[in-house]
């Protein structure tokens, strides 16, 4: 496999060029004490370091060595520990922590690229801090002064890590029949007894507490998911000296054994008469636990582009070096590579295809995130009508970051496999862990149907397309303002057509709804998709203004890092986008041949 390169270059590109992060921090009082230019490539270039130097040399010996079980205690494989002391030594696990309790402050433009760097040198390690982090988001939003002065300074610090309990055997995604229990303690605690499965991060040995954050229901709770309530339970109770106290009756019955992310521990965790404290109000958990879980998402969304940035480095650099048969135009035009028995196989227009698609999608999610990241900081540091746009723009989005990248990034992992042909498919290479890491993205933190669903019944259609329109609203003001720039309308003409179908197509799907809500769920996935590809057209629109712009400034500056963007704008809008047009005529079929067929007949 080759060596992890951190794309720091792109990720300027999109900060400082495309979105101007810099002005927006400038802006915004919050944001304007924490972080300036200087800082965030400082924190940048040094967080390549450790993804490029300590991450990506464990996490092929993760992959093979995994995690271990015994007696309730889990192991993880060697150079774990080791590399997550040095993580959290350097501060990394306070990068996006609040202020307030030792948190670095940092924005999420500046956060999600760094998942990004650490997902792509290796997932597994990720998911520990990471999951770590979505818990303190939510903690630091939803938990008494005393619980945040209390837990949160141990969790920036890297002393602490952080678990997210929701999943029971029985109920999978329908939270609301869950069966743990919490019962009211005489000292303002609560007693929580039950099971969870396929938790992340459950049990380890990389610190020496972990914090739970359980969903479970009083013994007189709502039926439903309006009586789930939210409890921090550490696996060790803390002194009132912050010390560690007594065990807290919280144990790992077992790790899963998964075809991918193999180095992080997916347990089964049991909860005995365990002292839990109440986050938020009583029978409100589940959005307090919403806070952590589409911080989660994006999350996840990341990974998926993560696995596709390093399965795309993975096969350019295989293709350039394979040689294999000669260019199909050689008789005419002459042997590319006179000087050997083959040419390297990027003359063939299939991998070059493979190659194109990994790059166009692979710089257009990474300019999504980016776009949606900027939402999110909008949405907790500014004021007024910024902020609320701001909440709604990354709401609606939330569902595609984790939906469309997913399946992008599986997408993007095979197509570098196939690129490596059978070299792909053995161990050596190691392209075929990205395959079995990549996998997992669509599943957890909610399924990429579950995603699909959330977007378009509750999002689009429970807005009454309101939501929506702040979207579309902005991308015409966009295309009208860029109406006189002849060099742009390559570009324009096809965002325009996409933003316009993206209107009608959900109009259509709205009315047809009035008489049999199926309609939504039928084409809900197809739906996903046609508003990736457009809300993706619009962000590569916003690249390719950009790199024309240079082009046309500075001459030779930079010529080859922007003619490669322009190029790579023209694939997508000319090769990709398209594929919206089928996902439209999919969606628009109706829900009728789906349910037409008795369930006996499958």
């Amino acid at each position: 496999m080759a060596e992890y390169k951190v794309p720091l270059k792109e990720m300027s590109f999109l900060l400082y060029e495309v979105f101007k992060a810099d002005d927006m921090w400038q802006k915004l009082p919050k944001l304007a004490e924490q972080v300036d230019k200087e800082t965030a490539q400082a924190i940048l270039q040094e967080c390549a370091k450790i993804a490029e130097q300590e991450l990506d040399p464990i996490a092929r010996q993760g992959d093979e060595i995994g995690v271990s079980f015994k007696d309730g205690v889990v192991t993880t494989a060697p150079g774990y520990k080791e590399a997550f002391n040095t993580y959290a030594e350097g501060g990394w696990t306070a990068l996006g922590g609040d202020v307030n309790y030792g948190g670095m402050g940092m924005p999420k433009m500046l956060t999600a690229m760094h998942e990004e760097m650490l997902c792509s040198a290796d997932i597994s390690f990720a998911l520990y801090p990471v999951l770590t982090a979505g818990a303190a988001l939510s903690l630091a939003k939803h938990g008494s002064d005393e619980l945040k002065e209390r837990y949160l300074t141990r969790m920036y610090a890297g002393d602490w890590s952080a678990s997210m309990c929701l999943t029971e055997s029985h109920s999978g995604s329908d939270l609301g029949i869950i069966r743990t229990k919490a019962i009211p303690q005489d000292d303002g605690s609560y007693s929580i007894t039950g099971n969870k499965i396929f938790i992340t991060g459950g049990e380890h040995d990389l610190t020496e507490n972990i914090v739970h954050l359980v969903l479970a229901k009083l013994p007189d709770a709502p039926a439903g998911p309006r009586g789930i309530s939210l409890f921090l339970v550490p696996k060790f109770n803390v002194n009132d000296d912050e010390t560690l106290g007594e065990y807290n009756n919280v144990s790992c019955g077992s790790i899963e054994h998964k075809m991918g992310i193999h180095a992080s521990a997916t347990c089964v965790m049991n909860f005995d008469d365990s002292k839990g404290f109440l986050i938020g109000e009583l029978n409100k958990g589940l959005a307090c636990m919403f806070t952590m879980m589409n911080f989660e998402r994006i999350g996840v969304g990341i990974q998926g582009l993560s696995a596709a940035v390093r399965s795309y480095q993975n096969a350019l650099e295989y293709a350039k070096d394979r040689l294999q048969g000669r260019a199909l135009d050689s008789k005419t035009n002459g042997v590319k590579n006179p000087d050997q028995e083959a040419d390297s196989i990027m003359v063939h227009g299939d991998v070059r295809r493979m190659l194109l698609n990994m790059k166009a999608l692979n710089e257009g999610s990474r300019a999504l995130s980016s776009y949606i990241s900027m939402q999110l900081d909008y949405a907790t540091y500014a004021e007024g009508e910024e902020q609320v746009k701001g909440e709604t723009l990354a709401a609606l989005m939330t569902p595609i970051a984790k939906a469309f990248f997913t399946d992008l990034g599986f997408e993007n992992t095979v197509a570098g496999q196939q690129v490596f042909g059978g070299h792909g498919y053995i161990r050596e290479w190691g392209q075929e862990q990205l395959v079995r890491d990549a996998r997992i993205t669509q599943i957890y933190e909610g399924t990429n149907g579950i995603q699909a669903m959330d977007l378009l019944m509750r999002k689009v259609a429970g807005s009454k397309g309101a939501m929506l329109k702040v979207f579309t609203d902005e991308v015409n003001t966009f295309i009208e303002s860029c109406s006189h720039d002849q060099a742009m309308s390559e570009f324009i003409t096809p965002l325009a057509a996409a933003v316009t179908d993206l209107t009608e197509l959900t109009t259509d799907l709205l009315s047809k709804s009035q008489d049999d809500i199926n309609e939504l769920g039928a084409s809900a996935n197809d739906y996903l998709h046609v508003f990736g590809y457009t809300a993706m057209a619009f962000v590569w629109a916003k690249m390719a203004q950009v790199s024309l712009s240079q082009q046309q400034n500075n001459g030779e500056s930079g010529e080859d890092f922007y003619q490669s963007k322009v190029h790579t704008a023209r694939y997508f809008f000319t090769r990709l986008l398209p594929r919206r047009l089928s996902l439209i005529a999919s969606a628009k079929s109706g829900c009728e041949c789906l349910f037409a067929i008795d369930d006996e007949l499958f």
